[in-house]
């Protein structure tokens, strides 16, 4: 008896650490649609300026920047607009001489933004904003 639950207690040990779920990895479809929404890749080399934009653009849309960090090239930021709070963490990086890619990632309370649009929206003021800041346009 002392045996089997001996060995009963090992095969529940062991069965806690098996993980069944096919995306350990995380790299679902799904995954990989949200970070391809959540990206956007410029045509320049000005990591600095780029930066800038996502300051305006951000503070544009109602965030209260809370953190910029040019040598990271992160910047976060709330929005108090809604109800809950919005909070939206933008990371900038180059990847070439002559390309930056640009990604950020919202949550609204305590739920991850999944949805494009918020993301489009985005891309598109910060896309206003590089094309105004190349022309020097106030």
């Amino acid at each position: 008896m002392k045996k089997f639950l001996y060995s009963l207690c090992i095969l529940t040990l062991l069965s806690g650490c098996a993980s069944t779920h096919n995306d350990v990895l995380g790299t679902t479809q799904t995954q990989v649609q949200m970070r391809n929404y959540q990206s956007r890749m410029f045509d320049t080399s000005d990591k600095s300026m780029v930066l800038r934009a996502v300051v305006s653009t951000m503070q544009d849309l109602g965030f209260i920047i809370e953190r910029a960090d040019e040598k990271l090239g992160t910047v976060s930021g709330t929005s108090y607009v809604r109800a809950n709070a919005s909070k939206l963490t933008v990371s900038v990086r180059s990847i070439n001489d002559k390309q930056i890619v640009v990604r950020a990632n919202g949550q609204v309370g305590l739920k991850a933004l999944d949805s494009p649009i918020p993301y489009q929206n985005f891309f598109n003021a910060l896309g206003q904003s590089l094309f105004l800041e190349a022309h020097e346009v106030e």
